[in-house]
């Protein structure tokens, strides 16, 4: 039996935030941010880049930092909790390709009521010779 995905559920929410982490430019990610608030999703997006394991407390700070300014989250330490340890749960998932090497790539944020999801494109490498990597983690607040 096939299994309906309502609006707002972990699945939905955890696919916008990959959506706008796959965003290029700042036209396409503002295009998509208005549709995603069309349907009820509050979103943020930002760029990270660095040397991985001195960068990764700069890309969880990120992406907390995007989400109270974009106003996902209220700034509590609850959200701020949920955000970071949604966007640690993506660092990890990432960590066996990227150690030793740079990294830079985008950081997508999106949530509608109890749900928080952070998605992270990374390109990882040196100069133009890069591996590519999606970490995802997600929150119930």
């Amino acid at each position: 039996m096939a299994e309906n995905i309502t609006i707002g559920t972990s699945a939905e929410i955890a696919a916008a935030a990959i959506r706008l982490a796959l965003t290029f430019d700042r036209e396409g990610e503002r295009a998509l941010r208005t549709a995603f608030l069309e349907k009820g999703y509050r979103t943020a997006a930002v760029d990270f880049g660095g040397e991985f394991i001195p960068s990764i407390n700069k890309i969880i700070e990120r992406a907390v930092v995007a989400a109270k300014r974009e106003g996902v989250i209220d700034g509590s330490h609850l959200e701020e909790g949920a955000v970071a340890g949604a966007a640690r749960e993506a660092v990890s998932q990432i960590i066996n390709k990227a150690i030793g090497l740079n990294v830079g790539g985008k950081i997508g944020i999106a949530r509608t009521e109890d749900h928080v999801s952070v998605a992270m494109f990374f390109r990882i490498g040196l100069l133009h010779l890069n591996e590519v990597a999606i970490g995802l983690g997600h929150r119930a607040l």
